[in-house]
C-alpha cells in the first residue's frame, strides 16, 4: 500500500498515537509529544500477538488486558478522542489508518521484549522512509537497556553493582498530567469492538479477579494512593508475610502501563519525606523496582534467556525427562502437591492470577528443586495463569531461583517448605485461607501434615490422601537428588 508522503507539520496536522503496554494518559510520553506537536490525536490499539511469538499474552493477561482497554477507552472517549481498535500486522494496520486519517505522524512508547524490538525496529525504518515522522519514547523504565553498562562496557549480570549505578542517576521527577481534551481526526477510522478481540476466557475460571483486581489507570492510581496511606512504614517486613497485604499490589499495573515508576517513585517520597520509619520503606520499595529494571536490562542484552539458561553450563542440567515428571507437575499446577505452603501458593494463584513474592520463590525452588522439573515448565505455568505475567521479570525469577540465572549465588540452595512457612507464615494464616480442608490443624500440623500425630488428624477431620494429599515427593530425599544434580553443573566447565 502507498503511503501518502508526509505533509508539513503544522497544528492542523494528525498524529497517531499507538498504545501498546502503555495504558495511561497521566506521563505518557508519546502522548504528550503528539498533543504538542499536533491539532488531531487517533489514539490506537492494534492486537498483533502474532509478533510476540511463543510469548503472546496468557489466558490471566488477555483477561486484564481487556479491562485496561475498556477502561482506556472510556477516558479517551471522555476526553474528545475513542480508542480505535484493530487486529493484525502493526505496520499494515498502521499504514492503513495512515491512509484513512492523513496522519502524519506516529508515536508510541518502547517495549523491550527482543521480538517486539525487532518488529518495531523495522516499523520505524518503513514510516520513515515513506516519509511519515515515526518516533519511540521511553515509558516503561528510568534507563534504556544500553545506557547502563559496567567499566568494561559490558551489560550488568549482578544487581547490587547495576543498582548503585541506576539509583546515582535516576532521571528528574516530571510528571506530566493527562490531556483535559483531546481532538480526533476529521475522518473517524474504522474500529473493531473491543469484544472482536476475544480476550475473555470462555469459562468463568477468572470469577475470582474481580474481587480482588481493578485494571485501569484509575484503578493503579487507586492501588498506589492506598499503599502510599497504609502499607508504606510495613512494607520492609511485611512483604515477606503472604497472609499480609503489604505489598503494593502494582505488579500487574506497571506491566500493562496504567502507571509509570515515576509516579511510584514520586508518590512514595512525597509521604516519606522527612519521616525516617518511612523513608526506609520507600528506599526498600525503590531498590525493588531497580529489580525490574535490571530484569529488562538482562532481557534486552540477553535475548535468548526466556527459553536457555543465562550460564550455558546449565544446558547441562541432568532434569528429568518430561514422561516421568508430567503427574508431578500437574500436581503442583493444581496445588495437589501434599505440601501445604506449595498448594496454598499454587491455588492463590489459579484463583486470583496473582502469587506473593515470596511464595513464588518457594514454590519454583520446590518445582525445580525437589521434583527437579526444568524452569521453562514453571516459568510457562506463571505466564498463563498470572495478570502480572512479564517476560522480563519472569525469566529473571525463574532463573535466579533454578540457579542458572544473574545473581543466582548459592544457585544450589533448595528452599526448606516447610521451614519456609514457619518463617513466613508462622500463625498458618495464609495457608488456611487457600487450604480451607486443613483450616483446622493447629499451625505446627498445618505446615507438614503428614508428621502431625494421627489423634490430632482425626480430631480436626483430615484424612491424608482423601480429604488433602500426601506429598508427592519425599523433601529430605529430594534434597539430596537436586544437590547431586546440580554437582553436575558445579563441576562443569564455565
Amino acid at each position: 500500500m502507498t503511503i501518502l508522503s508526509k505533509k508539513p507539520e503544522s497544528r492542523t496536522s494528525t498524529a497517531i498515537v499507538w498504545f501498546r503496554r502503555d495504558l495511561r494518559l497521566t506521563d505518557n510520553p508519546a502522548l504528550r509529544t503528539a498533543v504538542a506537536r499536533h491539532e488531531r490525536i487517533v489514539p490506537v490499539f492494534i492486537a498483533d500477538f502474532a509478533a510476540e511469538a511463543a510469548w503472546a499474552p496468557g489466558a490471566a493477561s488477555r483477561w486484564w488486558l481487556h479491562h485496561s482497554l475498556n477502561r482506556l477507552d472510556r477516558a479517551l472517549a471522555e476526553r474528545g478522542a475513542a480508542l480505535t481498535i484493530r487486529q493484525g500486522a502493526s505496520l499494515a494496520e498502521l499504514r492503513r489508518l495512515i491512509e484513512e486519517t492523513g496522519a502524519e505522524a506516529v508515536y508510541w512508547n518502547r517495549l523491550y521484549e527482543p521480538a517486539l524490538v525487532a518488529r518495531d525496529r523495522t516499523i520505524k525504518t518503513t514510516l520513515r522512509d515513506a516519509g511519515i515522522t515515526a518516533q519511540s519514547h521511553r515509558a516503561a523504565l528510568w534507563h534504556e537497556p544500553w545506557n547502563l553498562k559496567t567499566a568494561g562496557d559490558e551489560p550488568y549480570r549482578v544487581f547490587t553493582p547495576f543498582w548503585r549505578k541506576l539509583a546515582s542517576d535516576l532521571p528528574p521527577l516530571r510528571i506530566d498530567a493527562a490531556p483535559a481534551r483531546l481532538q480526533g481526526p476529521e475522518r473517524k477510522p474504522a474500529s473493531l469492538p473491543l469484544d472482536a478481540l476475544a480476550l475473555l476466557p470462555k469459562h468463568d475460571w477468572d470469577r475470582g479477579f474481580y474481587a480482588r483486581w481493578r485494571p485501569g489507570e484509575d484503578g493503579a492510581l487507586h492501588a498506589l494512593d492506598a499503599f502510599v496511606r497504609t502499607g508504606l512504614g510495613h512494607y520492609a517486613d511485611g512483604r515477606n508475610l503472604p497472609a499480609r497485604t503489604d505489598t503494593t499490589r502494582l505488579s500487574p499495573h506497571l506491566h500493562f502501563g496504567e502507571i509509570s515508576p515515576q509516579q511510584v517513585r514520586a508518590a512514595i517520597g512525597r509521604r516519606a519525606s522527612g519521616i525516617a520509619a518511612l523513608e526506609a520503606d520507600a528506599a526498600q520499595l525503590l531498590r525493588e523496582l531497580g529489580w525490574r529494571e535490571f530484569a529488562h536490562h538482562l532481557l534486552f542484552h540477553f535475548p535468548q534467556t526466556p527459553d536457555a539458561p543465562l550460564q550455558a553450563r546449565f544446558a547441562r542440567m541432568p532434569w528429568r525427562r518430561p514422561r516421568d515428571y508430567a503427574a508431578d507437575l500437574a500436581a503442583w499446577q493444581r496445588g495437589r502437591t501434599g505440601i501445604p505452603i506449595i498448594d496454598a501458593g499454587m491455588r492463590e494463584l489459579w484463583t486470583s492470577g496473582w502469587m506473593h513474592n515470596r511464595v513464588r520463590m518457594i514454590t519454583a525452588s520446590f518445582l525445580t528443586k525437589n521434583l527437579l522439573i526444568p524452569w521453562q515448565e514453571g516459568a510457562r505455568w506463571f505466564w498463563d495463569t498470572l495478570v502480572d505475567a512479564d517476560l522480563a521479570n519472569n525469566t529473571l525469577g525463574w532463573q535466579w531461583t533454578a540457579g542458572c540465572g544473574a545473581d543466582a549465588a548459592p544457585y544450589f540452595r533448595v528452599f526448606n517448605p516447610v521451614l519456609q512457612a514457619e518463617k513466613f507464615d508462622a500463625d498458618g494464616a495464609y495457608i488456611k485461607q487457600w487450604l480451607p480442608e486443613l483450616a483446622r490443624l493447629p499451625a505446627e500440623a498445618l505446615r507438614a501434615p503428614w508428621l502431625a500425630p494421627d489423634d490430632v488428624l482425626k480430631r480436626d477431620g483430615v484424612r491424608l490422601g482423601i480429604d488433602y494429599p500426601t506429598p508427592i515427593v519425599d523433601l529430605a530425599a529430594s534434597r539430596k537428588r537436586a544437590l547431586a544434580a546440580y554437582q553436575v553443573i558445579r563441576n562443569a566447565p564455565a
